[in-house]
């Protein structure tokens, strides 16, 4: 062998690993990221199903106090019932808003009485139901954040030379429904 067909085998052997470094820290690095999203999803879903127990001794507290507004409890276990962990995730989003604007709109109803948002049981219900919506955006956050670094990380280089072999693409983010970030009106 001569000192130049030594030195292009080098350099091909030298080409080579650097190539299959990169593909297998590429790959590796994606897969953590889509298991971190999955992670972060399973955080929120148990959150979500913390509050879905929840609500249904929320309405019933309620409901022997507010006779009137029979229509925001219907509402409330209408998106109750609209929710399912087996769907796709855009659409548990959906549903969850869906929830989330239900329960807004029936502790603004509790707001309007006086005698329900005195009762100490409709008080400590509502409490763990506004903790719950807390860690339920905070949890959003930590999702939206780790669908950024993966879709981050399947678009640029190396990965994105890749990302279509294995078929990786982008995944959606968790995004507010139109309504909730329209500018409310006034009265002025």
């Amino acid at each position: 062998m001569t000192p130049q067909t030594l030195a292009a085998a080098f350099a091909v052997g030298l080409v080579v690993a650097i190539a299959v470094f990169l593909l297998v820290t590429s790959y590796n690095a994606v897969m953590a990221l889509r298991q971190r999203i999955d992670k972060a999803w399973s955080n929120i879903d148990v959150v979500l199903k913390q509050r879905y127990d929840q609500l249904p001794a929320l309405v019933s507290a309620v409901r022997g106090l507010m006779a009137f507004e029979q229509n925001v409890l219907t509402d409330v276990a209408r998106a109750r019932a609209n929710y399912s962990p087996t769907e796709p995730i855009p659409d548990q989003g959906v549903h969850a808003e869906e929830m989330s604007r239900a329960v807004r709109s029936l502790f603004a109803v509790v707001e309007a009485y006086p005698q329900v948002r005195s009762d100490a049981n409709v008080l400590a219900l509502q409490k763990e139901i506004e903790r719950l919506e807390s860690m339920i955006a905070d949890r959003r956050e930590l999702y939206n954040d780790q669908v950024y670094r993966y879709n981050a990380r399947i678009t640029t280089l190396p990965t994105l030379l890749i990302a279509p072999l294995f078929g990786w693409r982008e995944r959606p983010f968790f995004a507010a429904q139109a309504e909730e970030t329209a500018r409310p009106a006034t009265d002025l």
